[in-house]
Formats: structure tokens, C-alpha cells, sequence
């Protein structure tokens, strides 16, 4: 890696740093990071994976979604609502995901707030949409130090708060920031990245829900 945050690829492309050069980790970094995301069971799939990685790598929880897709039927929130202690036990005994019992019992409440949201504000991407950051408090260039010195946002707090509020757990500041960066309500691709202006052209496109 440059001190830049940058890696060049055997492509001869550069790319964020943090994929470290691993193939599927590329691809999620190319194909998904930073995309803006409207689809609700998309955007409720990575809030609670976003919980789930809490105290581990990101790249761990990649490589075990298609289980937990399978454990969290498809992460289709009006589903997951109504898991009770049966699924509790079958998510515990499952070695294909994190086997994390907080966890579990959070997505499950998760779902039944995002049921909640849904019928307050007609979609889940309607209300997290609401949260994307103005421009004013964007930073002019995202490079690798501002990446690194800013895990949280101000919006990222304010989201947190919110959803705190509203019941739902496993929501701190970092991890709604990095769901934000994901789902892309911010393009933190740094400055350099092969990706960075295709994201941002996306970002203009696209139509706010």
C-alpha cells in the first residue's frame, strides 16, 4: 500500500486500500461498496450485518452472508420479525454465522423496529435517505488520513440517536457510518480510486427515494 491509501492492482488500477488485494473482497469493493442502495431488504441486510461485525473484520462477515441470508430468511424484515426462541436456537446452532446470541436476538428486534419504520415513513430507504449528509458536511477531498481520522460522522450520530430511540440496537455511530459509506448515502472511495468517479457519477443519477 502508498501512503496514499492506495492500492494498484495487477489491472493496473488503484484502488482504497482496505480490500488488501483478495478477490472477493475486490469485487465487493468494485462491484457494491459505495453504491447508493434503495432496496429495503438490501438496506436491512446491512444494518444488521454491520452489528454482527462488531469486534471483527468486515471481510469475515463477507464471506459468511450467504448463510446468514439462509439463517435471516433473505433478511426479509417482515419475516425475521416474528422469529421466536425455535429460530433463536436454530441461529445459535448454525457454524455458518456468527453464533452470537445478542446479535441474533438484535436482528430479530431490529426487523420488528423496521416494520415500525416502514409504517411511518413507507420505506425503509425513504427514512435513511432522509440522513444523507449535506455537502457542508462532507469533506473537500477524501483522502486517506480523513478517511482513517473519521470512523463517525455527525450524521452518522444523528442516525444513531435516532434509531436508538426508535429501539433498535447494535446502531453505534461507527457502525452506521460504515452502513452509510456501504449503502451509499456518502462515496468515501479516496481520491485516486478507480471507483471513485464512477460512484460519484451514480450518486448524481440517482434518484433520491
Amino acid at each position: 500500500m502508498h501512503t496514499d491509501g492506495l492500492i494498484t492492482g495487477e489491472d493496473g488500477l488503484s484502488r482504497c486500500f482496505w480490500h488488501g488485494g483478495l478477490e472477493d473482497y475486490r469485487r465487493y469493493h468494485d462491484e457494491e461498496w459505495g453504491r447508493p442502495v434503495t432496496d429495503d431488504h438490501r438496506l436491512f441486510e446491512k444494518i444488521c450485518l454491520e452489528g454482527f461485525q462488531s469486534g471483527l473484520s468486515w471481510l469475515t462477515i463477507l464471506r459468511k452472508r450467504e448463510a446468514f441470508r439462509d439463517a435471516f430468511a433473505g433478511f426479509d424484515f417482515r419475516k425475521v420479525a416474528v422469529f421466536g426462541d425455535d429460530d433463536i436456537a436454530r441461529c445459535l446452532a448454525d457454524a455458518g454465522i456468527v453464533r452470537h446470541r445478542g446479535k441474533i436476538v438484535s436482528t430479530i428486534n431490529n426487523a420488528r423496529r423496521a416494520v415500525d419504520l416502514v409504517a411511518e415513513f413507507g420505506s425503509l430507504a425513504r427514512y435513511f435517505w432522509s440522513f444523507e449528509p449535506p455537502a457542508s458536511e462532507r469533506p473537500p477531498t477524501m483522502d486517506y488520513a480523513t478517511l482513517k481520522a473519521n470512523p463517525t460522522s455527525p450524521t452518522s450520530v444523528r442516525l444513531s440517536k435516532d434509531l436508538k430511540k426508535r429501539g433498535w440496537t447494535f446502531v453505534g455511530p461507527t457502525t452506521i457510518y460504515a452502513f452509510m459509506q456501504a449503502m451509499g448515502l456518502v462515496n468515501d472511495h479516496i481520491e485516486g480510486c478507480c471507483c471513485r468517479d464512477k460512484v460519484e457519477d451514480m450518486r448524481r443519477a440517482f434518484k433520491r427515494p
